[in-house]
This record gives structure tokens, sequence and C-alpha cells, in this order.
């Protein structure tokens, strides 16, 4: 039996709903200020630092988001950490509450396909989590103009501009993740537990298991070791084997955006530095081409677990 209309008719209602719904809602707003505070904290540490080198630094308002504290991390480490949690918070119960609810055959017996609920309860929580970020981003500047008072230049807007976009691919990916536990178990309880176990695994266990697993597949060079380097083809792997981490993509692409002088992500050998002038910054178009595969990265695993999602939505039986 053929579907009459567009499959992504109903878009636009669900869409509205769910962003209402998320932006008024506790677990939000509890998410947000755990965010927001957090940050303030390391924003507040980065600018007591930053105050006296405001004549000497031609990207000052790029190192707010850099500076590492000795109490506290960087920003951009500590929404590393937490944006995922505001993705897995949005979207662990999307589907599987409308089943305990017993609404979601009342919903789809309404002229929307699955297509269309899916597609609308993901972008209404992305939105959501975006704005959130747009206004944190908005925050960081204005409290650097306030703080600082060193106008940011064209260059160090479109950088941290970029920084935002690609913030916004790396919260799309654990909000896939979360749909997709949603979408498989019934429970939320059992959806937020196993999505923040993959969270805690990627994030904090894999950077210790990727160089070990490196050591085994190409084991270190005694040669290398004797002269107190690391052998190449051993950090090749542990670099590759890390990259299976969102966290670590998501890293690895700030570094590139926010901090020009960054020429390379990884081990750096003689040729790249041939014709190199230490210390001097890149072009925005050359610091954007080196974080574009790690941006890559992060779109396609968005896309593969939205897929994912997809499917195990549309072969799932749906009883009122």
């Amino acid at each position: 039996m053929r579907r009459e209309g567009s499959p992504f008719q109903g878009v636009g209602t669900v869409f509205v709903k769910e962003l209402s719904d998320h932006i008024s809602s506790v677990r939000m707003l509890m998410l947000e200020l755990l965010v927001v505070l957090t940050a303030l904290a390391a924003l507040y540490e980065a600018i007591d630092s930053l105050r006296q080198n405001t004549a000497e630094d031609p990207f000052l308002l790029l190192r707010l988001f850099t500076v590492n504290q000795a109490q506290l991390p960087s920003f951009v480490a500590i929404l590393g950490f937490l944006i995922p949690l505001m993705a897995i918070g949005l979207g662990f119960d999307a589907i599987n509450s409308e089943h305990n609810r017993r609404t979601l055959s009342r919903i789809l017996a309404q002229p929307i396909y699955r297509d269309a609920l899916l597609m609308g309860k993901y972008l209404g929580a992305l939105a959501t989590i975006a704005i959130s970020l747009a206004a944190l981003w908005l925050l960081v500047i204005g409290l650097g103009l306030i703080f600082l008072g060193v106008p940011p230049g064209g260059e160090e807007v479109a950088r941290s501009l970029a920084f935002l976009v690609i913030a916004i691919f790396y919260a799309g990916v654990w909000l896939s993740l979360a749909m997709v536990f949603s979408i498989l178990f019934r429970s939320p309880a059992t959806a937020a537990l196993v999505a923040l176990g993959i969270w805690l695994l990627l994030t904090v266990l894999w950077p210790m298991l990727a160089p070990a697993l490196a050591q085994i597949i190409a084991p270190p060079d005694p040669r290398y070791a004797a002269l107190g380097l690391d052998t190449p083809d051993t950090s090749i792997w542990a670099q590759n084997l890390s990259r299976l981490s969102p966290n670590y993509l998501f890293g690895e692409a700030m570094t590139a955006v926010l901090s020009p002088t960054t020429r390379a992500l990884g081990p750096v050998f003689l040729e790249q530095l041939r014709g190199a002038v230490m210390g001097a910054p890149l072009p925005f178009s050359e610091s954007l081409s080196i974080a574009w595969p790690q941006t890559v990265g992060l779109i396609a695993g968005t896309i593969v677990l939205f897929v994912a999602g997809y499917v195990l939505f549309q072969r799932q039986e749906v009883r009122a």
C-alpha cells in the first residue's frame, strides 16, 4: 500500500511542540544551569589570567575558549564533557515515553508518518541545544567585551562561529545515539543508563584504551624508545583509534579552529614543517580545512546513528 502525500507532512507541527516542551521543561532548565554555572567558573578563571596580556595577544577572544587553569579545564573542554549530557538528557526518552504513555498509536493515527515524528522530535531537541549554545556563545563574547575591553576582530568572530556550528554537530551525534536507545528500549531508565555508559566509555576510558590497543597492533620500535621518541606507526594507530570517540574529534576540531597557530593534528613530521614560520597564525580558511575531516566525521556519525534509529523505528510494532 502506497503512502499518500509527503512522508514529512507534520514535521513542523512536531518540531514546534517538541521545542516548546523542551524549552519550558524543568529538565532542560537544570541542564542549562549545570552548563552555564560550570562554564562561567571556567570563564572567570580565563578572564582573570588574560587581563594581563590584553595588548599582546591578537586573538584574545579565542583564548577565553581555550585557556586552561590549575583548578578548572578550559571552556571548550568543559563543553566537550557537558554537551553529551544535554543531548542524552533530551533524547533518552523521546520515543519510549510515547510508548509508555500509550500515545504513540494516537499520534500515528493522525496524518503524521513515522518519518515526520522521528525527524520532528530530533530537530526539536537539536534546536533546543542549538539555542542554548548560541546563548552561551553570546554570553562569552559579552563577558569578554565587558571585562577585557578589547572588541573582537572579524576573524575571531568567524572562528568562534565555527566553534558554535561544530559544537551543534557534536551535540547531534549524542542526540542521535540517545534516540537510538530510546527506540530500542521501552524503559527510559535503561535507555539513559546505556547511553551514559557509552558516553563514559568513549569520553573517559577510550583515551586510555586507544594507546594500549595501538601498542598491541603496532608494537613500539626499541630504536625509537631508546631515543625517547614515539614510534610513528604506533602514534598513528593510537590517533586513528582515538578518533572513534566523538569527544576526541570535537577536541581536535576545536584545536584547529580556536588555535590559529595549529598547523597539523597528530604526529608532525619534518616534511610538514618545511618552509613554515613557527608561531605564525594560519588564515581562517586553512584552519577550517584542518578541522574539516573531524567535522565531517561528526556529521557522518550523526547521519549513521539517525539512519539506524530510523530503520529500527520503521520496523517497530506499535500497539494501541
